[in-house]
């Protein structure tokens, strides 16, 4: 599998994203948000600091989601028994797409806060 053409790589990585999209709920959930985010975007028309922002964001939740669905289905195929350790392991994982998550969420509010002051700024003037 090494040394493979930039397009059969980019070809592994679009059949990752399918089989994540295929067998994870949280996957899809994440790129709904991801698509809200755009629509957001989309409507609000912020500077392009903030497109940049929301767009790394939302890249970085939905990598560390698919890190996070290839580590857990790798632990169920190799260990799959109920084990304490392997618990921890699967909630440290899901703890840190929470934390992505919740980074996510705190873009969002600064947005929203950064267009209600703009919005209310221009009423003023």
């Amino acid at each position: 599998m090494k040394n493979r053409s930039l397009f059969a790589r980019i070809g592994f990585a679009v059949a990752g994203w399918r089989a994540a999209w295929a067998r994870e709920r949280s996957f899809r959930t994440q790129v709904w948000f991801a698509g809200c985010a755009l629509l957001a975007l989309l409507l609000l028309r912020p500077p392009p600091g903030w497109w940049a922002i929301v767009a790394l964001t939302c890249a970085l939740v939905l990598a560390l989601e698919l890190i996070n669905s290839a580590l857990e289905g790798l632990i169920d195929l190799l260990h799959p028994e109920v084990n304490p350790e392997i618990k921890a392991i699967k909630d440290m994982l899901a703890g840190a797409v929470l934390a992505i998550s919740c980074a996510a969420l705190a873009v969002a509010v600064a947005l929203a806060v950064f267009y209600v002051r703009s919005v209310l700024l221009k009423f003023e003037t």
